[in-house]
């Protein structure tokens, strides 16, 4: 089984640069966690094909 690495992402450049960089340096799967807690102003759809 691969290593898998849980990210907390907030959907800024410097989480969406760490995506291929951790996947770089450890091998495994990046898992990236985007929560929407109610603060709004966060369009989730656009923060996952940033993630992607």
């Amino acid at each position: 089984m691969s290593e898998r690495v849980v990210l907390a992402y907030s959907g800024g450049l410097d989480t969406s640069v760490a995506i291929p960089f951790l996947a770089e340096q450890t091998g495994g799967e990046v898992i990236a966690v985007a929560v929407d807690v109610g603060q709004g102003g966060e369009d989730m759809d656009a923060i996952r094909k940033r993630a992607l």
